[in-house]
């Protein structure tokens, strides 16, 4: 572990800003979840649909293209800046002027979608400028201004959200919080960066950037177009509740798989970007990520999957139990994230976005043909359809990697395998647990115990790469700190 330091200092960092920026969230959603009703989660996640979409458009593929070209200099990022821009003024006038029409797609009684969309709608803008910045920062390798604009933006929006909720504004302390967020962020980041865009545009420069962003672009606009399709189903064909139990479900697991796969994917590309002729040194990398991100990822999401219920009973009340068995469902569906990423990345980042690209092309033909026969089943049928094909299309993702870097599927099964059964054997000590405990509270921090006390000798019996790592760096650490507390 100790040949890739940068690799995991950086990594380390992404890290922390997901998991406390995620916690923060989780406290600040738990509250408002207890507050506000399923169906103001349900009206906000009917109009998200088309701005996650828009936020690809507005990418278009050229952010990764930022960070995968070598020699990206101030030019080729004011380029892409003023022209992300540009889209983002055009798709919230089409937000603005259509907003009626959306709502009326869902039916009587959804009036108002339309001044929710027109509000949350502003959010596209904000993210044309944001993203570009996030791009110089990654591509820089500087997570560590992430970590500090993150949570600032989360602290703040949080804390204005929960001011509203508690002062009756309904859904709107949910829009309000969304805005407040990424307005924060870009003005902390912006700060914290000192990069001023310079005033030049270049389209032959945006010509060569889209050349290489194009396949990105339009693999990203599948993946965000499917994921989003199946909100707009569940909006359609049933209620907002269902839609909010549905995005309630997502979120718990969503929650883990965020810190680990977006800090994954954010420090592995620009590390194999830089590294993409020593494939070695790529292949390498990719290893130690997913042997990494397997380690942290299995425990966390089978143990989610067990104490779903009384987790969900104790923080959301029993109003927001018809969510549990989503929310066990995405755990698995989320279970090989991180193996996912690790996969893409080296495909991206070694400049065969071509391949990316046709991956996605075969998948969603299998997950349309799924989705058309289970949509009016039921939600939980298309979550579990949805988790199945995540777990199979493993092997999809991993199978260019063997001929490209040389890490076949066999190899990766290897290197994930010891933490797949070291998470299996803590999830049969935590259900034994059940046995002897009823109590919902007591129930949750006896498993949580024992979960916790089951993997750590397990990872300390087999003297596990990854567990001893993590073990030296709190050490290192914790030194480091009472060292300088003496002086």
């Amino acid at each position: 572990m100790s040949n890739s330091p940068s690799l995991l200092s950086n990594l380390v960092w992404k890290f922390s800003e997901r998991t406390l920026s995620q916690l923060i969230k989780l406290v600040i959603a738990i509250i408002l979840a207890r507050i506000l009703d399923p169906r103001d989660y349900g009206l906000v996640g009917m109009v998200t649909v088309f701005i996650a979409l828009s936020y690809v458009i507005i990418d278009g593929g050229f952010n990764n293209a930022l960070i995968q070209k070598k020699n990206a200099d101030a030019l080729d990022f004011s380029t892409v800046l003023y022209f992300s821009l540009a889209c983002s003024f055009v798709i919230y006038a089409l937000f603005f002027f259509s907003a009626p029409y959306i709502a009326a797609f869902y039916g009587n009684g959804y009036e108002e979608l339309t001044p929710i969309l027109r509000v949350l709608g502003l959010q596209v803008i904000i993210y044309s400028m944001n993203s570009v910045q996030q791009a110089y920062v990654a591509k820089h390798m500087m997570f560590r201004k992430f970590f500090f604009a993150t949570t600032w933006a989360t602290l703040i929006s949080g804390a204005i959200g929960l001011y509203m909720a508690y002062n009756g504004y309904g859904v709107w302390s949910l829009v309000w919080q969304g805005i407040f967020a990424a307005l924060i962020e870009l003005a902390v980041l912006y700060v914290m960066t000192r990069k001023r865009p310079i005033l030049s545009f270049s389209l032959q420069r945006l010509r060569a950037l889209f050349r290489y962003g194009v396949n990105i672009f339009a693999s990203y606009f599948l993946i965000s177009a499917w994921t989003e399709i199946w909100s707009l189903v569940i909006g359609k064909l049933y209620t907002p509740q269902d839609l909010a139990y549905y995005t309630k479900g997502r979120a718990y697991p969503s929650l883990v798989v965020t810190n680990i796969n977006t800090s994954i994917g954010a420090v592995l590309f620009p590390k194999i970007s830089h590294d993409q002729n020593d494939l070695a040194k790529v292949k390498s990398t990719a290893r130690l990520s997913i042997r990494f991100s397997a380690y942290v990822m299995f425990p966390f999401m089978l143990a989610l999957a067990v104490v779903a219920e009384p987790l969900v009973r104790l923080l959301l009340t029993d109003k927001w139990l018809p969510c549990v068995p989503l929310l066990q469902s995405f755990c698995f569906f989320y279970l090989f994230h991180p193996v996912h990423t690790a996969n893409i990345q080296v495909i991206k980042a070694i400049g065969r976005s071509d391949i990316f690209l046709k991956l996605e092309v075969f998948k969603k033909i299998i997950e349309v043909l799924t989705f058309l026969a289970v949509m009016r089943i039921s939600v939980k049928a298309i979550v579990i359809s949805m988790a199945t094909l995540a777990i199979l299309f493993t092997y999809v993702n991993a199978y260019p990697n063997r001929k490209l870097i040389g890490y076949s599927f066999r190899e990766q099964l290897t290197d994930v395998a010891p933490s797949l059964l070291m998470a299996v054997v803590m999830v049969l000590a935590m259900l034994s647990v059940r046995l002897f405990v009823s109590n919902d509270l007591l129930l949750l921090i006896t498993q949580v115990a024992t979960g916790i006390i089951v993997y750590a000798i397990l990872s300390h019996l087999s003297k596990n790469s990854e567990y001893k790592y993590i073990i030296h760096t709190i050490k290192t650490k914790l030194g480091r700190r009472i060292m300088m507390d003496r002086t």
